[in-house]
């Protein structure tokens, strides 16, 4: 019979996702372990007992959380891991490690890929660091940290080729406010989550330019149109983009005023730079690494994506929002 680890589970993040797991996790443990980089921030929370820089307004008993800076220890104690940290700091923030992880449950709630080696989280795990991929799980929404935090209804996918694995990691994230379901779509389910934030960029470039509701309208229909190309070439497999880890994490990205992509987009339809953007946001934007990491994976397998291609040549190549967007609404119908 499949069982996961029965030891403990380790938060490796302390942004406003990782806050938001903390607490759905905590509903069903009566404890756990929460690596954070900096001893003043564990000290905060302690004090405040709340995360001191995101979503603060969430409560804490902290009795419950054995915080540690020692990414190690808090690995070698703890037996399911999930990973929420920003994708561009993953490699370097592993390179730490001198505990071996193959033999933990590993859950990814990365939403991007990995710079560099342009791999989704899960492969890069199971490749660079021998972790069977029955011993992967993605997380994907669609869910916004920050209504998890006012216990609004919202939906998780875990994804994970051994289904028993992912239904029975569902179970410690189902509450009165989480409803979850599981898939066997691994990378299926990453692209789709790293694609959602390269066209919430566009939905926010076009917010920036003053385009309306009719044709974000047309622009989210034709970037679903475009997720399902790729993914039907990258890992072609019989699925249903329209379930809500695609689809619906699509809505929620490009739509909501939650979504620091969607945000950043808007700034820079507004006329910012990439780097004052990202400067005034003090947050991460995944989207803007995942745009240049799926343009370089795209090279290989030559799919059409023209939004992907318009956020790029934006971002990368300074080409000008308002000309770049106007030819992409010509190649629209």
């Amino acid at each position: 019979m499949t069982k996961l680890p029965s030891g403990k589970t380790a938060i490796i993040g302390g942004g406003s996702w990782a806050t938001a797991i903390a607490k759905i996790i905590l509903t069903q443990e009566e404890s756990i372990n929460w690596y954070l980089r900096r001893d003043d921030q564990i000290e905060d929370f302690k004090r405040l007992e709340h995360n001191p820089s995101y979503l603060t307004g969430v409560h804490f008993d902290t009795k419950r959380i054995q915080f540690s800076s020692d990414l190690n220890k808090i690995v070698r104690e703890s037996e399911i891991l999930i990973f929420v940290t920003p994708s561009p700091y993953l490699k370097a923030q592993l390179k730490k490690l001198k505990t071996k992880i193959k033999d933990k449950f590993v859950v990814t709630a990365i939403k991007g890929i990995v710079p560099d080696e342009n791999m989704i989280v899960s492969n890069y795990l199971n490749r660079a660091w021998e972790i069977p991929m029955e011993n992967i799980a993605v997380l994907a929404g669609p869910c916004h940290a920050e209504e998890v935090a006012l216990e609004r209804l919202s939906y998780l996918t875990v994804g994970c080729s051994d289904l028993e694995k992912a239904q029975l990691f569902a179970r410690k994230l189902n509450t009165f406010y989480i409803k979850t379901s599981v898939s066997e779509d691994v990378e299926g389910i990453e692209y789709a989550s790293v694609l959602k934030n390269v066209y919430a960029i566009a939905a926010g470039i076009c917010n920036g330019l003053k385009y309306g509701d009719n044709f974000q309208a047309v622009l989210i229909s034709n970037a679903i149109q475009e997720m399902d190309r790729f993914l039907s070439i990258i890992h072609p497999i019989q699925r249903n983009v329209y379930k809500s880890a695609y689809l619906g994490d699509l809505l929620v990205t490009g739509y909501s005023n939650f979504s620091r992509n969607r945000i950043f987009g808007t700034m820079i339809g507004k006329g910012y730079s990439v780097k004052s953007a990202q400067i005034e946001m003090e947050m991460v934007a995944e989207g803007y690494y995942g745009t240049k990491c799926m343009k370089e994976i795209n090279k290989k397998v030559h799919v059409n994506m023209p939004i992907l291609d318009a956020v790029y040549n934006i971002l990368y190549e300074q080409i000008s929002p308002r000309i770049e967007i106007k030819l992409l609404t010509d190649s629209f119908r």
